[in-house]
């Protein structure tokens, strides 16, 4: 189906299982699109209403309305998603990954995620400092490291085809050193995929990005998920997210994995997301106000 966001922007929208099972929203990251939920939607769908879509100039979403590029423009995306695919008085568990869990606390203030959004994951991700704190290149001092990721998200240049030296770029910067070759192999034809334009132009939001602020807003139960060899979203940025959320069911670090955990382990991912449904996908009420915040649960998996 097609969601239309609020500039008119048109967000390729699938629903995957049956119509009357729990519901999960799945929000993808920076130049990726739907494909690379796959393995999840293969594990969920069975027995879950998997609702997945491309943002906006990704896959088979057209590049961006008169809204351009922002975080808000992914709010109003997100937004539209929930409303045209989610049946009224339905809730649905909501997982991001990387610019899809930025999409998530981008919409914390929206009352459509307050009503909706009966728990939420977030994973591979981080609120602000993204490239302060990325290690992908490792130069020094912290300001060049800064400089070079600036350069490197905000560039136009293609990306060519999917070479044996693109993919090792692609397992160096986005994976984890125990990652598969099939699996290296599929995310370097989706990142390759996604047009340059579309790609610098999100990759400018993410220079500047400042979501700190809308991490406290997400009052609904939160896990996070973090892989300990992420060079793009460090663990310290699950920390801080882990640390300011209202209610933290747990943060969860997976070990040796990179960026793209829901590929490289999409059972633990899976995991996360089957738990939150069993324990808070059928509820109705509305979230109560948080005025203490819990302790986060930290394990690893």
């Amino acid at each position: 189906m097609t969601a239309v966001s609020a500039d008119g922007s048109r967000v390729h929208t699938e629903l995957h299982g049956p119509e009357d099972a729990p519901a999960v929203v799945l929000a993808h990251g920076w130049t990726c699109s739907t494909a690379f939920w796959a393995p999840v939607v293969r594990a969920l769908s069975a027995d879950h209403r998997v609702i997945v879509y491309d943002q906006r100039g990704h896959g088979r979403s057209p590049a961006a309305g008169p809204g351009g590029y922002s975080t808000h423009a992914l709010a109003d995306d997100l937004a539209a998603v929930v409303e045209a695919a989610l049946p009224a008085g339905r809730r649905a568990v909501l997982a991001g990954h990387s610019m899809g869990g930025m999409t998530l606390m981008a919409a914390a203030d929206r009352p459509v995620l307050r009503e909706r959004a009966a728990a939420a994951v977030l994973c591979s991700t981080g609120a602000s400092r993204l490239v302060d704190r990325a290690r992908v290149l490792p130069l020094r001092p912290p300001r060049v490291r800064a400089l070079a990721h600036r350069a490197l998200l905000g560039s136009r240049a293609p990306l060519g085809p999917v070479t044996p030296l693109s993919k090792r770029l692609v397992r160096y910067a986005t994976m984890g050193p125990g990652a598969d070759p099939a699996t290296v192999e599929v995310c370097a034809r989706i990142l390759h995929a996604c047009p340059r334009a579309v790609r610098a132009g999100w990759g400018r939001v993410l220079l500047d990005l400042e979501l700190d602020g809308r991490i406290g807003e997400l009052t609904m139960p939160t896990a996070v998920i973090a892989g300990t060899a992420d060079r793009l979203t460090p663990l310290e940025h699950a920390h801080a997210m882990a640390a300011a959320l209202p209610h933290c069911t747990g943060l969860i670090e997976l070990p040796g994995l990179g960026h793209m955990t829901p590929v490289e382990d999409p059972e633990a991912v899976t995991g996360v997301i089957r738990g939150l449904v069993e324990e808070y996908g059928t509820s109705r009420a509305p979230h109560p106000s948080t005025t203490q915040k819990p302790h986060a649960k930290e394990q690893t998996a």
